[in-house]
């Protein structure tokens, strides 16, 4: 994929984001915040089996952290558990390579995920279960020390 193909793609994320906006009677919820701000994004997923019927996000955050939610959701919707969960941790991986804000968003999706598959997982045996919030370990920025100024 060329820099121009890339470019449309997130374009197109940006102005028009797939699966935004709340599930309801999800089968398991997520939240993925920064601490360090307040930004957050909340996963819900309908699931049929160990497959990802439906997926949607929420987000109080920048415009980037919309466009990863999209991209993401996008990809593991008909996903099975275990791909969306390997597609989550390459994506975490790869943050070391990313701008710092564009890091923490990405984080924030991947985490809200991974907290809304360990809801789906609570509720087998407990159908009360609390929706768990995953925290990011990333800050947006990189805090300004003497040697940065």
């Amino acid at each position: 994929m060329n820099e121009e193909e890339l470019y449309d793609i997130t374009m197109d994320h940006m102005m028009n984001p797939r699966n935004y906006g709340k599930l309801e009677n999800a089968d398991g919820q997520g939240i993925g915040k920064n601490p360090d701000n307040g930004e957050m994004v909340i996963v819900y997923l309908k699931m049929d089996g160990d497959r990802i019927e439906d997926i949607r996000f929420q987000a109080k955050a920048c415009m980037t952290t919309i466009i990863a939610g999209s991209i993401f959701t996008d990809t593991v919707k008909g996903a099975t558990i275990d791909e969306a969960k390997d597609l989550a941790q390459m994506m975490l991986g790869k943050l070391d390579r990313m701008p710092p804000e564009e890091a923490a968003c990405s984080e924030m999706v991947a985490q809200a995920f991974l907290a809304a598959l360990d809801h789906y997982e609570a509720k087998r045996n407990d159908p009360e279960a609390i929706v768990p919030t995953h925290m990011i370990s990333r800050a947006c920025a990189v805090p300004e020390t003497e040697e940065t100024k």
